[in-house]
């Protein structure tokens, strides 16, 4: 069974940092690409950022060059490193694994199977 928690989160100053973690488990991590969502209050889950399975990854614009999306094969991790960070980034980040609609954009909501169960970022001005 597929479980991912992710951990991290916390409330940061504008312009401040945070790197926000998600472990995988139920499968060989590394075989299935993966990604940070976000949702803020009254809005609908946002892609932020993708990696493939060959390491390409995708950014939305709204976080390119602020933000990282990497992962740990050995330690079955993936992460967010978010620098530079605005309050309209205040939202519940949620990361995700195994795409299955090849279709579909790497940072759309439905083209994911598995989900984690969120961890919120609070970024006050």
């Amino acid at each position: 069974q597929v479980q991912l928690v992710e951990s991290g989160g916390g409330s940061v100053q504008d312009g401040g940092s945070l790197r926000l973690s998600c472990s995988a488990s139920g499968y060989t991590y590394g075989t299935s690409s993966m990604a940070w969502f976000r949702q803020a209050p009254g809005k609908e889950r946002e892609g932020v950022a993708a990696i493939d399975r060959d390491g390409r990854t995708t950014y939305a614009d709204s976080v390119k060059g602020r933000f990282t999306i990497s992962g740990d094969n050995a330690k079955n991790t993936l992460y967010l490193q978010m620098n530079s960070l605005k309050p309209e980034d205040t939202a519940m980040y949620y990361c995700a694994s195994h795409r299955r609609d090849l279709v579909l954009s790497r940072l759309s909501r439905g083209a994911y199977i598995y989900w984690g169960q969120g961890t919120q970022v609070t970024v006050s001005s």
